[in-house]
């Protein structure tokens, strides 16, 4: 696995690499946005780490021009403010997670695998290429991968989490603790705005299939069956 690490201090940039080589990860370093992406376009990497406030081309900018040659990749975004636009923004934008300064190393290291696991894992028994088809759209598991009537949607790697958990437990009532635990994972410290902010942006994208997902006042909300 290998991360590219994103800050305007060589302080921080050499904190990360020490634990992430401890960790057994590859990593390159970036000293601001425009370096980021410079890099991001010859290299493809595992995970990115991107500080926010940088010269030349801060994190958010930096994060979207990455987004346009890798979609997919898992980013986690690093912030000395932890404002809610801030991190509204993010999410928005696709990010994975959202780490506030001063940070723990060892907490970052395990949101990084926590991210990693979640976008490349497979649960036991989903070896086999599995997918979902609800009238014209189908949902690949395996390929992370979704189509509406023959035409691909690009989600980020957030939506596709949150849709693809959504899917699995179609007709099954999910709150918002348990949405918020199984896509973000246990050590997520975000509130319910976060979730309804991914499940406005999630229906937008999924255009007359939106109908599908039905919120469930004082609860969370319900995958429908077709």
């Amino acid at each position: 696995m290998k991360l590219l690490i994103v800050d305007d201090e060589q302080k921080i940039r050499g904190l990360i690499g020490k634990y992430a080589a401890f960790e057994g990860y590859e990593y390159a370093e970036a000293e601001n946005g425009m370096q980021a992406v410079e890099i991001a376009r010859n290299t493809p990497f595992d995970l990115i780490i991107m500080d926010i406030m940088m010269p030349e081309l801060d994190g958010f900018s930096a994060s979207r021009e990455i987004r346009k040659t890798y979609p997919a990749v898992p980013i986690i975004l690093l912030s000395a403010r932890g404002e809610e636009y801030d991190k509204i923004h993010g999410f928005e934008l696709g990010i994975d997670d959202y780490v506030v300064k001063p940070f723990s190393p060892k907490e970052l290291m395990l949101r990084i695998g926590a991210v990693l696991r979640r976008v490349r894992g497979t649960a036991p028994g989903e070896e086999a290429h599995q997918t979902a088809v609800i009238e014209g759209m189908t949902v690949d598991y395996t390929a992370r991968r979704v189509t509406i009537d023959g035409t691909d949607v690009e989600l980020s790697p957030k939506e596709y989490d949150l849709l693809f958990f959504l899917v699995r437990n179609r007709g099954i009532a999910l709150t918002r603790d348990k949405l918020i635990s199984e896509v973000w994972g246990y050590d997520f410290f975000g509130d319910d705005r976060t979730l309804d902010t991914h499940i406005k942006l999630l229906r937008r994208q999924l255009g007359d299939y939106a109908k599908y997902i039905v919120t469930l006042r004082g609860v969370g909300y319900r995958f429908e069956k077709a």
